[in-house]
């Protein structure tokens, strides 16, 4: 699952609520300040894969004369053109070497920072962060269909693509995300 940017504070948290209660390691600092970090961490990445997104947008828009004129696949041409840019740039497109190289990251910057002290080998504590991320992308579709659902079957019926709707949604997310130890 793709991560998006309001999805950032909900992996950041859980990253620093499964840090602070696991025995693995020793925390030298505040949740907050461990789930500050984890937001920027996951931040940069998501926005480096929406600059890369930008750059293909723009070369299709460029091209678009031509693509219509062989009546290419615009979607197709998109994929392959960010695949392309990706690899230019060493950026992963592959949601597990991403989790994997974000936990990696992270784990680093908590270190060096003094955030932390560990106990167990540092796999052991990138595995905890990589499953943190994991679990959120595993269970981000579920809940937004329980929310769904639930407004569904309002007594009183709710517009979709409304402030009332999105502010409903938004709210029984976040209580539906923190029921699940998010």
């Amino acid at each position: 699952m793709k991560l998006k940017l309001n999805h950032v504070s909900y992996v950041a948290n859980k990253i620093a609520i499964d840090i602070a209660n696991s025995s693995l390691l020793e925390v030298q600092t505040s949740i907050d300040k461990i789930t500050k970090l984890a937001i920027e961490v996951l931040e940069e990445d998501i926005k480096k894969e929406l600059q890369i997104d930008s750059k293909a947008k723009q070369l299709l828009e460029e091209n678009i004369e031509k693509i219509e004129y062989v009546r290419a696949d615009e979607k197709q041409l998109f994929w392959m053109i960010k695949k392309q840019l990706a690899q230019d740039e060493n950026f992963s497109l592959s949601w597990e070497d991403r989790y994997n190289e974000l936990s990696h990251k992270l784990l680093d910057e908590m270190i060096l920072e003094g955030m932390i002290k560990i106990k167990v080998s540092e796999n052991q504590v990138r595995n905890l962060i990589f499953k943190a991320i994991d679990m959120y992308a595993k269970i981000y579709e579920e809940v937004e269909d329980v929310v769904f659902d639930k407004i569904k079957n309002y007594k009183r019926k709710i517009m979709v693509g409304t402030d009332e709707y999105e502010l409903i949604f938004e709210k029984m997310y976040q209580e539906e995300l923190t029921r699940r130890g998010f």
